[in-house]
């Protein structure tokens, strides 16, 4: 695992991309299931319709003066979050969902057999529905509404910002509205009481028999100047504390709860409350910028939500103080007005003493019916100014554009998902390939092999589809298997007949058409070999000779038949065959080691090699007693098969039988396995384009090469 663990650190981005071209298929496959998955989830998600109207929103400066200029709107985003809350508010939501009946149409569309409540409307039209939506440093809000009909979303985004818009303009005239309503109210009351001493002056003219008497003289005129002073305070005092009272009660019958939002329009125009409500209003968006990244323990957060409990409750306080300060500027003004009328009321009684009796009642009610027409007349003008400043227009809303039926549906986005499906398949492919590599136990490379079993590596034998086709008649493919022949030449006692076993880990590695291919180039290069197929339990080699299985090995080692009988002779040029044969039930065991030494022993004087077909070493145990027998072993290993734990286990068994072991052959190595294996492929086709050229010359292309040219062979596999 070491020797492994230093090779993926040790990775670059050359091999980052060698990755990616051996694992291209599976790349391929984790991509298209991405994208088909997503394809067909698109195709079977419903299809939303989008309708916009955007509107443009302006903060309220205040009451309206008649004849002033007026200060320029200016962005407060703090004002335009208050404007989504209120967009996605039942005041708004609840309108629009009774004038377009989406209780019932709403059910329609989701399947429901009855209708929905107005709450349950009202969720699903802030949870899928509506999105509110605004342009940063802008004025502008755009109203998207996504619904199944493209004529029920533009509805429902024209009749918000309808509903939206009369609720803005009834909410910058309510105060003025209140105003007048309580001006018209105490007009009713002033004109009764003008009638009322209208009647009293003239009851008082018949009995004193003045009907002849001009109102506008007076007996004293200095007493009566005095009067008239102090009855003109008495109106101002009056007008004043009317107002005053007005906007007590207003504030008093507003909930405490409702009252934050009344600090930026025309009802409280404190500074010190409105700074105040702003840095409320700081201190609330760091908290929810606070809860978006921390959890609910987080001292952090908890400060802040501590914070701006802080500056609410200092808030509520000023608000509560606001209230207490205009009760006592009502009180204060009502007080005034009734220490007034009792300066007045002693004034007038010290007028009746000082001038004549006959007049003094009769100049109080006309004085009084003076004063109340004058008040009366105040009235009036103050209403009529209040009349005109209502009906200037308060353009604190406006609708840019009416919302209309979608054409083409905003949802699914097929362009936007087939586009992600790529991104992130592409990813998740990648991701799963070098997870594979990451997780792969297996021998990458001849290096790898070298190291961890401290073998040389004999031959490079390289992928191919038919494995099974003779190679000798193509030199390009039969170089490998020559280079393989060289270099066990050389591992093997030189000019002595020698014996060797072909074995590996696990089945299936392509061992016995190695093997078989292998024998044949022997036998082409000249020397005379016998191929034995000592895998009884799955034998191969006589299929791929086309010959009979039996009689073979196994009836000639219960004694059934002599060694004459089993060998099959000249299934090519200078190669003989002893097939498995055909007995139930056998296997090699320790019982015939004697007899496989004995006919080792005297195969030695008839062949120059003499070669064993092996069953798997691990769970089998003909292949131990076989690399019991012979002269040395050799270990194949297929590329990327089994893990690189069950190669050496293999090998732990053989070093444990004593059995030389000769080297390793990496078997089916795709050509793009990396630079390490192309050092060898690439020489493999210098060599074959070499034999393609001797073969048009008519030469055999290196069929007759003997022992004699290992050397050569074995500086051709090294380098």
């Amino acid at each position: 695992m070491a020797s492994s663990s230093a090779i993926k650190e040790s990775v670059s981005l050359a091999d980052f991309m060698q990755l990616l071209r051996q694992r291209k298929a599976l790349i391929a496959l984790v991509l298209a299931v991405v994208v088909i998955t997503t394809l067909v989830v698109t195709a079977f998600l419903p299809t939303w319709y989008l309708a916009t109207t955007k509107i443009r929103v302006e903060k309220p400066e205040g009451e309206v003066k008649l004849f002033q200029a007026q200060v320029s709107n200016y962005y407060d985003p703090y004002f335009l979050q208050d404007q989504f809350k209120i967009l996605q508010s039942e005041k708004i939501l609840y309108p629009v969902i009774e004038h377009l009946g989406l209780n019932t149409r709403l059910a329609a569309s989701l399947g429901s057999g009855a209708s929905l409540t107005s709450a349950q409307s009202f969720a699903y039209l802030l949870k899928k529905m509506v999105r509110i939506e605004s342009q940063r440093s802008s004025s502008l809000i755009d109203i998207n509404v996504y619904a199944q009909d493209p004529a029920l979303a533009a509805a429902i985004a024209n009749d918000i910002a309808k509903v939206y818009s009369e609720d803005r303009i009834a909410l910058a005239t309510s105060e003025q509205r209140e105003g007048m309503a309580q001006l018209k109210k105490e007009l009713a009351a002033q004109e009764e009481a003008v009638t009322k001493q209208r009647d009293v002056v003239e009851k008082l003219r018949k009995d004193l028999n003045i009907s002849g008497v001009d109102l506008n003289v007076r007996v004293s005129d200095i007493e009566v100047e005095t009067l008239r002073q102090m009855q003109n305070s008495l109106i101002a005092l009056s007008v004043d504390a009317i107002g005053r009272k007005t906007k007590y009660e207003r504030f008093k019958a507003i909930p405490p709860a409702d009252r934050l939002a009344l600090v930026n329009s025309e009802l409280i125009q404190d500074p010190n409350i409105q700074n105040l409500l702003q840095a409320y209003l700081l201190a609330d968006q760091n908290v929810t910028k606070l809860k978006a990244r921390l959890g609910e323990n987080h001292p952090d957060l908890i400060s802040a939500i501590e914070s701006r409990q802080k500056i609410r409750e200092q808030l509520d306080a000023m608000l509560h103080g606001y209230e207490i300060s205009l009760e006592n500027s009502y009180k204060e003004a009502d007080a005034r007005v009734a220490e007034l009328k009792n300066q007045l009321s002693q004034a007038r009684v010290d007028q009746i003493l000082s001038a004549r009796d006959r007049m003094r009642p009769f100049e109080e009610a006309a004085q009084k019916l003076d004063d109340e027409t004058r008040l009366s007349t105040t009235l009036k003008l103050t209403l009529r100014q209040r009349e005109i400043d209502f009906q200037v227009p308060k353009r604190t809303i406006e609708i840019l554009n009416t919302a209309e039926t979608a054409r083409f549906p905003s949802k699914p986005n097929w362009t936007l998902n087939t586009i992600f499906s790529l991104f992130f398949g592409s990813i998740l492919g990648v991701g799963v390939a070098v997870l594979l590599e990451y997780f792969d136990m297996s021998f990458r490379n001849v290096a790898d092999v070298e190291s961890r079993l401290k073998l040389p590596v004999l031959g490079v034998i390289p992928y191919t589809r038919d494995a099974n086709r003779d190679v000798t008649d193509d030199p390009a493919e039969a170089e490998p298997y020559r280079v393989l022949q060289t270099n066990l030449n050389l591992a093997l006692p030189a000019g002595k007949s020698a014996s060797f076993v072909i074995f590996s880990a696990g089945p299936g590695e392509g061992k016995s058409t190695t093997l078989h291919h292998l024998a044949r180039l022997m036998a082409a290069a000249g020397e005379r070999v016998l191929l034995i197929d000592s895998d009884v339990r799955r034998p191969t080699q006589h299929r791929l000779a086309s010959r009979s299985r039996e009689p073979g090995l196994s009836d000639l080692l219960l004694g059934k038949q002599k060694l004459e009988a089993v060998v099959q002779p000249g299934i090519a040029p200078n190669l003989d065959f002893i097939p498995s044969g055909a007995t139930p039930g056998f296997t090699i065991s320790l019982l015939y080691v004697n007899r496989l030494r004995e006919l080792v022993t005297e195969l030695r004087g008839r062949y120059d090699k003499i070669i064993f077909d092996s069953p798997p070493i691990i769970g089998v145990s003909d292949a131990s007693v076989l690399a019991s027998v012979v002269d040395g072993a050799v270990l194949l290993i297929q590329h990327r098969r089994n893990p690189a734990s069950m190669v050496v286990r293999a090998q732990q068994i053989i070093e444990g039988l004593k059995t030389p072991l000769l080297g390793v052959v990496l078997n089916q190595v795709p050509t793009g396995a990396g630079d390490d294996y192309g050092y060898y492929t690439s020489n493999y086709s210098y060599y074959g384009e070499g034999g393609k050229k001797d073969r048009k010359s008519g030469k055999s292309g290196g069929g007759t090469r003997g022992p004699s040219n290992s050397g050569d062979d074995r500086l051709e596999l090294k380098g």
